[in-house]
């Protein structure tokens, strides 16, 4: 496997600018991610994939947000409509089996979708467990109120993807359902005592604990570490990340631009590296600080190369399934989640 840094990066537009392509070429990042600004067709996406590939190499991964609802990078027409994680959670309450199969159908469809745009990555499913009072930044990104019935319509949205070949990144580790601030906006610090967070927050993924790539949470938990956000502290990272809920794979941080952090990039990136995720996530697609997040970043190498293999894996999956079936059942999530709204 070729030599990468732990660097996942954003790209500034539709086609690979040559300083991106320099760029790409001497810090030869984990992967990228795609936003909007870099999707005009399905030709141009799989073209800029394509040419970031060519210059990192063919292991980089290729990051977006697809969740559903109101966090879909790809819209129609560019990509189906997809209803949010509280769609699910409806259904469950009527019927709960019929839920889980069709999140499982849906993202096994959405999976097909991403992987014929060369997209391999999608970062999904939310396992975040929202409370009364919280920001309504999870709001209906989440599959429900209860850590089992997250646990349990993550699992299936997570394993829907991993049947196509797309690797699921489980967020935002270990939860941000209970944060009352927009980390995009401010440090969130959540007081909440320890073993609350554990039989709530901490729940789902401690449950999922077996999937192969997480992204961590910009929040501040104080029964744990009242000075840095879980993203940037060790004490996080190894003591409720790595062995309370036990999660081995690929973990990578949030968005290093977000404001709950502060720095210049090179020092956001090393404090996320010294915490002990696998790689930084920078997403604004701006090279000066692209450059700066990769000057504190390190070569992947021991574990973390390692879980970044596990990683890659993914890719080779496929499991098969009723196409049609699962248009069927997309189809009819929407249209409930639809007469839901109206019914309001």
């Amino acid at each position: 496997m070729s030599e990468r840094s732990a660097l996942i990066v954003g790209l500034e537009g539709i086609e690979l600018l040559p300083q991106e392509r320099s760029f790409l070429a001497d810090a030869r990042p984990a992967g990228i991610i795609l936003f909007k600004r870099n999707l005009e067709s399905p030709a141009q996406i799989r073209a800029l994939v394509a040419a970031a590939r060519d210059a990192i190499g063919a292991d980089a991964l290729v990051l977006i947000d697809q969740e559903g609802g109101r966090v879909q990078r790809l819209r129609p027409p560019l990509g189906r409509a997809l209803p949010p994680a509280s769609a699910y959670a409806a259904l469950y309450r009527e019927a709960p089996d019929r839920a889980v199969r069709a999140a499982w159908l849906v993202a096994r469809l959405l999976a097909d979708d991403l992987r014929d745009l060369d997209i391999d990555t999608d970062c999904a499913p939310v396992l975040d467990v929202p409370v009364a009072g919280a920001h309504e930044i999870i709001g209906d990104r989440a599959y429900g109120t209860s850590p089992e019935q997250v646990a349990e319509l993550g699992r299936a949205v997570a394993e829907g993807l991993m049947g196509g070949g797309v690797l699921p990144v489980i967020k935002h580790i270990p939860g941000h359902g209970r944060a009352t601030a927009d980390s995009h906006l401010e440090l969130p610090v959540v007081g909440t005592p320890m073993a609350e967070l554990e039989s709530s927050d901490f729940a789902p993924f401690r449950a999922l604990a077996d999937m192969p790539a997480a992204m961590t949470a910009h929040v501040v938990y104080t029964a744990i570490d009242a000075e840095r956000p879980a993203s940037t502290s060790h004490t996080v990272t190894s003591r409720i990340i790595r062995e309370y809920i036990g999660f081995d794979g690929f973990l990578m941080s949030d968005d290093l631009g977000m404001h709950a952090l502060k720095g210049e990039m090179r020092s956001r990136a090393e404090a996320v590296i010294a915490a002990g995720s696998d790689v930084a996530l920078h997403c604004s697609g701006v090279l000066a600080e692209m450059e700066q997040a990769a000057a504190g970043s390190p070569v992947l190498a021991g574990a973390a190369m390692r879980r970044f293999a596990s990683a890659l894996a993914v890719r080779q999956r496929r499991q098969p399934y009723d196409r049609a079936e699962a248009e069927a059942a997309l189809a009819d999530v929407l249209a409930q989640h639809a007469a839901g709204i109206e019914s309001v």
